[in-house]
C-alpha cells in the first residue's frame, strides 16, 4: 500500500461519518437510560433484562436475512433506508404499549427492522474507503462522538424533566437517521455479488468460527455493564449527569483509540490486538464490580472502553474485510453482529437480568471471568 493512498482524501468524508454521528447518538440515548424509563414504567428486574435483551435477540436472524437480501441483490442502500423507516413507524407503537407484553411486540418489531441498518452500512463504508479500508477508524470515530454527545444531554435532561420523555427522543432520533440516508452516496452501496466461493468455506477456514465466539464472549460479559451499569450507579447514590459523565468518558477513550488505530491496524498483529482487548475487558469488569462508589476508579475503568470495544471493534473490521471477500461481504457482517452483538449481548443481558437480582454488583466479576475465558480461546484458536 503506497503512501499516497495511505493519505489520499477519504471518499464521501462527512456523509459517512453524519450517519455514524447520529445512529450512535441514538443508541447513547438508548443504551444508558432505557433500563432507567423501563424500571419507572414499573418493570422488575427480570422484565428489564429481557426487554433490553429484545434488540439483541432479533439479531440472531435478523441481519443475516438482510445481509443475504442486500448481498443477493446489490441493493444495500435500499435495504438501509427501508429498514431505518419501518423501525421509526414500528416505534412509534412504544407510545400504546401497556404492559410487559406489548413492549415485546414494539421492542421485537422496531428491532428486527432496525438491525438491517448497521451491519450493512459497515460494507458501504469499506468498499468506498476501498485499499484505506484501514483508515476506517477514522469514520467510524464520529459514531463515538454522536454517543458522547447523546449521553451526556440526555443525562442532564433527565435531572430536570421526567425520564418519561426518553421515548420522544428515540422516536425523533429515528427519523433523523433516516433523513440522513437519504443523502448517502448511491454507488458506494453496490455490492460485489459473485466470487468468493461458499459460505461454508469461508467458515471452515482454522480460526473462523473461534473468531465469532469470541465476539459472543466479548459482548456477553457486557451484560451487566448494558443492563445495569447507570441503575448500579443511581443506587450507589451518583446523579444521573454524572453517570452520563462516566458513560460519555468511555466514549471519548474509544474516540482516541479510534485516532490511532489506523496506525496499529499495519503494525500489529490482528491476534494480539483480540487477545489484548479481552484481557482488558476482564481487568475492566473487575474494577467496576470492586471499587464501589469511587470516581477515581469507576473513571479508570471506563477509559478500558477503548480497549472493550474500540480496539476489538476496529480489529474484527479488519478481519471481516479480510475474511469475507466478494460476495459474502454483508453476511460476514451480519454473522458478526448476530452472534456478537446479537446473541451475546442477548444472552448477556437477559442472564444478567436474572444473576442482578441475587448477586447484584457482584455480578461484574462473573462478566469478568467470561472475557478472560474469552481471551484464552483468542490465544490458542486464532489465527
Amino acid at each position: 500500500m503506497s503512501a499516497e493512498s495511505r493519505q489520499a482524501p477519504i471518499p464521501y468524508y462527512w456523509r459517512l461519518s453524519s450517519f455514524y454521528l447520529f445512529y450512535f447518538a441514538l443508541l447513547g440515548t438508548l443504551v444508558p437510560y432505557w433500563s432507567l424509563y423501563l424500571r419507572d414504567a414499573g418493570f422488575a428486574a427480570a422484565q428489564i433484562g429481557l426487554l433490553m435483551a429484545i434488540p439483541q435477540i432479533t439479531k440472531l436472524g435478523a441481519p443475516n436475512l438482510w445481509g443475504w437480501l442486500a448481498d443477493r441483490t446489490g441493493q444495500r442502500l435500499r435495504v438501509i433506508r427501508t429498514g431505518n423507516l419501518l423501525a421509526a413507524i414500528v416505534f412509534t407503537g412504544v407510545f400504546v404499549a401497556d404492559g410487559f407484553w406489548s413492549m415485546v411486540i414494539v421492542l421485537a418489531g422496531f428491532s428486527f427492522f432496525w438491525n438491517a441498518v448497521l451491519a450493512q452500512f459497515e460494507v458501504i463504508t469499506l468498499e468506498t474507503l476501498g485499499d484505506r479500508s484501514h483508515r476506517y477508524s477514522q469514520v467510524r470515530l464520529w459514531g463515538s462522538v454522536g454517543f458522547i454527545a447523546a449521553v451526556l444531554a440526555v443525562g442532564a435532561l433527565l435531572d430536570v424533566l421526567p425520564v418519561s420523555v426518553l421515548p420522544w427522543l428515540l422516536w425523533g432520533s429515528l427519523w433523523l437517521i433516516w433523513f440522513c440516508t437519504l443523502f448517502l452516496p448511491a454507488g458506494s452501496a453496490t455490492a460485489r455479488v459473485h466470487g468468493g466461493g461458499s459460505l461454508w468455506a469461508i467458515l471452515k477456514q482454522p480460526g473462523v468460527l473461534a473468531f465469532f465466539a469470541c465476539a459472543f464472549l466479548m459482548q456477553l460479559s457486557h451484560g451487566p455493564y448494558y443492563t445495569f451499569y447507570t441503575i448500579h450507579l443511581v443506587d450507589l447514590g451518583i446523579s444521573r449527569t454524572v453517570a452520563g459523565t462516566l458513560w460519555a468518558l468511555g466514549v471519548v477513550a474509544e474516540v482516541g483509540l479510534f485516532l490511532l488505530m489506523h496506525w496499529l491496524l499495519v503494525r500489529v498483529p490482528l491476534k494480539v490486538i483480540v487477545v489484548s482487548s479481552l484481557l482488558l475487558a476482564s481487568l475492566r469488569w473487575l474494577l467496576i464490580g470492586s471499587v464501589g462508589d469511587s470516581l477515581l476508579w469507576l473513571a479508570l475503568a471506563q477509559l478500558l472502553h477503548a480497549a472493550t470495544f474500540g480496539s476489538f471493534h476496529a480489529a474484527a473490521m479488519a478481519w471481516l474485510h479480510r475474511t469475507f471477500t466478494g460476495g459474502h461481504a454483508g453476511q460476514g457482517q451480519a454473522l458478526y453482529s448476530s452472534l456478537g452483538f446479537g446473541a451475546g449481548w442477548a444472552v448477556g443481558a437477559g442472564l444478567s437480568g436474572v444473576v442482578w437480582t441475587a448477586l447484584g454488583a457482584d455480578s461484574f466479576y462473573l462478566a469478568a471471568l467470561v472475557a478472560l475465558l474469552a481471551a484464552g480461546l483468542a490465544a490458542v484458536r486464532l489465527r
